[in-house]
């Protein structure tokens, strides 16, 4: 099992939430949903779920929302959560 780095900083924090936002993006578009259709499996706005895929739902994100978008999405919240190396360093801009 690999060790996660800690995130210690505002700046890798919004990188997190920015990386989280473009997930719920990427499996909400792959199965051609709307914001509109995934704000209302969720019950929340639409602009909730438009701040939240671009990273800016006021720097925080509860667990409970996050595991309401993963059902919504049908998709195990796990996998908002988890990135590949090269996910990493193309938000973080290393080579």
């Amino acid at each position: 099992m690999k060790v996660v780095k800690r995130i210690d900083s505002n700046s890798n924090k919004e990188i997190l939430f920015r990386q989280i936002g473009a997930k719920i993006t990427y499996y909400r578009k792959a199965q051609q949903l709307t914001q509109e259709q995934l704000a209302a499996r969720v019950n929340v706005s639409t602009n909730t779920i438009g701040r939240i895929e671009r990273g800016k739902y006021n720097n925080n994100i509860s667990l409970s929302l996050l595991l309401d978008i993963a059902v919504g999405l049908g998709i195990e919240a796990y996998v908002l959560l988890m990135f590949t190396e090269e996910e990493k360093r193309v938000w973080h801009g290393d080579d």
